[in-house]
């Protein structure tokens, strides 16, 4: 039987990365401050011990030795003066007066505040001051002859003063060379002490360090390397890979966000993976449907050519035969019969051109486009003279395609220029060429009556028609025969909806098409066809 998880590790596993990262720099910020301080104040300890050694117990136990070598040079000189009564034993004595002075005054301060080291000195003058005033000065003032007799006369006392002098500056020194030792000794226990400080502090940060960097990988890092090699199994297709977290509450929060991703995406990929089957499925039938519909395009409109013809023909002949024996309903009719045949056998023929492309005329090749823009306007050539337009044009390239579709692509678009002509003025009619990235880009810019922005996606629809037959002939699959033209051509045709003059019609044709089957079936199956209609 499990045990419920305590206070405190439930509190403690509502802790994000960001709180743990928080409370474990600070605790590591007053660990080492508290190990600052310790060190701090090991290295003070070791630096004060340091300076009381060499800056007051050595340079006074050195100035105590140099006052009794001051006062064993005045005590040299004054023996020798009172023996041989010769004044260059005095310079002896006054060097060393000299010295012992300045040795005291140098001594004094390096004592400070320490009453017995203050009350040897004291001592220590006091003796001096006592061999000076008994001995040294009466003898030094003396003449060569009295400085015998002084000397012989207080020699038992001036050994028993010196020797008390030397007695108390030994008991000084010694007391000096303790405190010096004691000061030695502090020393020696204050680096050993720092030395010990600086170890327990580096081992400290070590172990800090240790624990923070193994903190950091149980609970960040690892958790994290975890999760990333969980979901690149996923993204590299192991959608059955659960990503489960651990570590902080952010990161299971993370990895929980993540595995709600995954399940979305394994349910959206069963819908995509039914909804393609599906579209599979569409696209053969579609497939399957263009081409039946082709193939039933051109059977039909080849199946109807002979019976038309015979329609065609026999009202013709009805009409030139009995044409105004009967009355004027009877003309009226054949009329009708025959406006309806015509036009059945033009609405044939272009549909039957309109299931060609790609299908038939299927032969890329170079094409000069200025040769072909030249066949064309001599095919137009009575459409231009009758309209009186003028054509100029850019100097054109040569590009990969079917020369025929090309032929029928330039004829639509210049025929359709010229038949919704502006009734008020010639049509005047440029085509332009400009090549960018690859792609050859022409517009075909008309001054004619021009096409509203609401019709200027429908003429493009095969069989579409802005206008009656009456006001402007035609079938209605011209600009349809363009599009599935420039299409198969891995092309783009369309109308400038920012030109107001006229029309102007933007293609697009690579450089360069590659002759694959594929695109062809491609193109020819996404062509829909439209219409050479305008609005009026």
């Amino acid at each position: 039987m499990t045990s419920k998880p305590s206070h405190s590790e439930t509190a403690f596993s509502a802790w994000t990365t960001r709180r743990w990262l928080r409370v474990g720099v600070a605790t590591t910020l007053a660990v080492l401050a508290v190990l600052g301080s310790l060190g701090g104040w090991a290295m003070w300890r070791t630096s004060q011990t340091t300076a009381l050694l060499t800056d007051r117990r050595s340079p006074a136990l050195i100035e105590s030795i140099r006052v009794e070598e001051a006062l064993v040079n005045q005590e040299t000189g004054i023996r020798g003066y009172g023996l041989s009564g010769q004044q260059d034993f005095l310079q002896p004595y006054a060097q060393g007066v000299s010295d012992q002075k300045a040795a005291i005054k140098r001594l004094r301060p390096l004592l400070g505040d320490d009453e017995r080291a203050l009350d040897d000195l004291a001592e220590v003058e006091k003796r001096i001051s006592t061999w000076q005033e008994r001995i040294a000065r009466p003898v030094s003032a003396a003449s060569s002859s009295q400085a015998a007799q002084i000397s012989t006369a207080r020699a038992a006392e001036g050994k028993t003063a010196f020797d008390a002098l030397r007695r108390a500056m030994a008991d000084q020194q010694t007391h000096l060379q303790a405190e010096r030792t004691a000061a030695t000794r502090d020393l020696r226990r204050a680096e050993t002490l720092r030395n010990w400080m600086f170890a327990i502090i580096a081992a400290v940060i070590v172990m800090v360090a240790g624990l923070v960097f193994e903190g950091l990988r149980r609970g960040v890092t690892g958790p994290l390397s975890a999760l990333g090699a969980a979901a690149r199994d996923v993204a590299q297709g192991r959608f059955d890979r659960s990503l489960t977290g651990a570590g902080p509450a952010d990161l299971r929060r993370l990895a929980s966000d993540l595995e709600a991703m995954r399940l979305r995406l394994v349910e959206e990929l069963r819908f995509s993976e039914a909804a393609r089957r599906l579209l599979d499925e569409q696209a053969e039938d579609l497939k399957r449907s263009n081409t039946e519909l082709e193939q039933f395009a051109y059977v039909a409109s080849h199946d109807l050519q002979e019976p038309l013809r015979k329609v065609s023909s026999f009202t013709q002949l009805l009409q030139r035969r009995y044409g105004g024996q009967l009355d004027a309903k009877a003309d009226q009719y054949i009329a009708f019969a025959v406006d309806g045949a015509n036009r059945m056998q033009t609405l044939i023929n272009d549909l039957l051109a309109f299931s060609r492309v790609g299908r038939v005329h299927n032969d890329h090749q170079t094409v000069d486009l200025e040769a072909v823009l030249s066949r064309t306007l001599d095919t137009l050539s009575v459409a231009v003279e009758e309209s009186g337009a003028e054509i100029t044009h850019d100097t054109l390239p040569t590009v990969v395609g079917d020369p025929t579709q090309m032929g029928m692509l330039w004829q639509n678009l210049l025929s359709n220029a010229i038949k919704f002509r502006s009734p008020d003025r010639p049509p005047r009619i440029h085509i332009s060429a400009a090549s960018d990235n690859g792609v050859w880009e022409f517009a075909v810019t008309d001054n004619g009556i021009g096409i509203a922005p609401e019709f200027q996606e429908k003429i493009f629809v095969l069989f579409q028609r802005l206008h009656t037959k009456d006001a402007y002939p035609g079938t209605g699959i011209g600009l349809a025969m363009c599009k599935k033209v420039v299409e198969f051509h891995g092309g783009t045709i369309k109308i400038d909806p920012d030109y107001r003059l006229g029309t102007r019609v933007l293609v697009t044709l690579p450089a360069m098409i590659a002759e694959t089957a594929a695109t062809a079936e491609t193109a020819a199956a996404a062509s829909t066809g439209d219409v050479d209609r305008r609005q009026p």
